[in-house]
């Protein structure tokens, strides 16, 4: 029971905060740039105000871009290949098809098809209406195990296996067990900590895009802990359901020959689903590669968008033709990797996109220093405000830097206030800083200083202050990024009309939500 016990909270350290935290950089830093600075939308730019525009936009951006768009296409056409091996044998398991080279080439077709027309239509159609029914679906089909299946024991088994997460934390964080024979941590941890490393320029540009108007601090606490507990009642679901399964019937892992267990994982699910009542075992296993189908075909369609923006230097706005490219060259390479090559190829060609991850782990710890330097100019910059009350007078003062009017004080704040109140926002546009006033208290503008922002000359007693200097101003792009952005504003440009927006809004390539 120890062992069962741990798996969760193991699994957790693979699938919970660390690869968010990942993806949260490259989201955070394709937000800031690009909403409040108005940079194109690629990674080369997170590191812009370390290496300067001229490096950027030199061979060592290409480079950047190009270890991006390497470990995107490759990612995503593995996964690709995984996901037809799942459901091929999902479809064995019911008797319905037999493996063959022509249903290989048939599903990857028909999977391909699907995401050109979605890539085509935009963000706002297909990928937007595919991923809502991907989710709805997904969630239906957790929702019926929990109430089908052990329900009280999954209701115990999510404050456990939350417990277990978090003990286990400070624990594994850094294990990479360097003393260890078994090689578990590199065929595990490791592994998936370098794919998600792989994916983070094709998940951090998605979150990115539906992120611009969100603060900063509203964008870091939404990315790390919405997905984790997500992934933590999915996992609990799922895992500890299976797990019970298997201690009751033994029947998911086999003898490997070896004194050993084995679990063939293309079809461990749909034996999973025979200890649900009646004709649910059919029921849910069309259910699950259904999921699986449109899982792949919002990977491939928002896969390809990615690709395409990043070969075109951060441009929104891409041909359809070179979409349509990326998303039949993605299935092209999954089709023959598995017809010439089967799971052993796809293999290796995970192996070679989780290599782009020493790369591109480099230019995630480049990119914190990149955004760290922006933002101290960001803090230094951000207005403070007190008030100066006549004398005998006893108001309280109103102010506070992005304080509510008085027609709100005596009600309770909302997180969204609290949180807007004190962090930039991505679109570039602050949280109201009006400061508002009662009686005739004069407000005055100030910034706090560090001592070690200070010096004081000893022989004239004259005080100096750093500056601190923004390494991103005085830059102008010809670009939609740039005109719609923060920066754009500051160097005297004119907001866009409402009409304006959302006409930006309703193009098929615009920025928006997607799945």
């Amino acid at each position: 029971m120890g062992a069962a016990q741990e798996s969760v909270g193991l699994m957790m350290l693979q699938w919970g905060l660390h690869p968010w935290a990942i993806y949260a950089v490259v989201g955070l830093g394709l937000a800031y740039m690009s909403f409040r600075r108005g940079r194109p939308l690629a990674v080369r730019w997170l590191l812009e105000p370390l290496i300067g525009r001229e490096r950027v936009e030199g061979w060592m951006g290409h480079t950047i871009d190009t270890v991006a768009i390497v470990g995107t296409l490759f990612g995503v056409a593995t996964s690709f290949g995984f996901g037809v091996s799942q459901i091929l044998g999902g479809l064995e398991f019911l008797g319905w098809a037999e493996r063959s080279t022509w249903l290989i080439i048939g599903l990857i077709g028909g999977i391909t098809a699907v995401a050109v027309w979605s890539v085509v239509s935009g963000v706002h159609k297909g990928l937007k209406w595919l991923s809502n029914i991907n989710m709805s679906v997904a969630a239906l089909m957790a929702l019926i195990v929990f109430v089908l299946g052990p329900t009280i024991f999954l209701l115990k088994a999510i404050p456990e296996n939350a417990g277990q997460y978090l003990s286990l934390l400070p624990q594994t964080a850094l294990h990479v067990g360097p003393f260890s024979g078994d090689g578990w941590e590199g065929a595990w941890t490791i592994a998936y900590w370098g794919w998600w490393t792989s994916w983070a320029p094709f998940v951090g540009m998605f979150i990115a895009r539906i992120s611009r108007g969100r603060t900063i601090r509203e964008f870091v606490l939404g990315v790390l802990l919405a997905p984790t507990a997500a992934s933590l009642v999915w996992f609990t679901i799922f895992g500890d359901a299976a797990i019970l399964f298997q201690q009751e019937s033994g029947s998911l892992a086999t003898g490997d020959g070896e004194g050993g267990l084995t679990l063939n994982s293309d079809t461990a699910l749909f034996q999973f689903f025979e200890s649900m009542p009646g004709a649910l075992t059919t029921v849910l296993s069309v259910v699950a590669m259904c999921v699986v189908i449109l899982f792949f075909v919002t990977s491939s369609d928002s896969g390809s968008l990615v690709i395409d923006m990043l070969a075109s230097g951060g441009s929104t706005e891409t041909p359809v033709t070179t979409r349509v490219y990326w998303a039949v060259l993605e299935g092209v390479a999954a089709a023959a990797l598995l017809v010439v090559g089967g799971d052993v190829a796809l293999t290796a060609l995970q192996t070679l996109s989780i290599s782009t991850a020493a790369p591109f782990s480099i230019i995630l710890v480049l990119a914190c220093v990149s955004l760290l330097r922006a933002f101290r100019h960001e803090v230094a910059s951000m207005p403070h405000y007190m008030q100066v009350m006549p004398s005998g007078t006893h108001e309280e003062p109103d102010l506070v830097e992005g304080g509510p009017p008085p027609a709100t004080r005596g009600r309770r704040r909302t997180v969204r206030e609290e949180l807007g109140s004190v962090s930039s926002t991505l679109a570039g546009f602050e949280p109201d800083s009006t400061p508002h006033t009662n009686g005739d208290g004069r407000v005055v503008s100030y910034r706090p200083l560090s001592s070690s922002e200070v010096r004081i000359d000893e022989r004239t007693g004259q005080t100096e202050v750093e500056r601190v200097d923004d390494p991103l101003a005085g830059e102008v792009f010809d670009t939609p990024e740039f005109t719609s952005s923060q920066e754009y504003l500051d160097q005297g440009g004119s907001a866009p009309s409402p009409q304006a927006e959302e006409a930006q809004e309703s193009e098929p390539t615009g920025r928006g939500a997607s799945g």
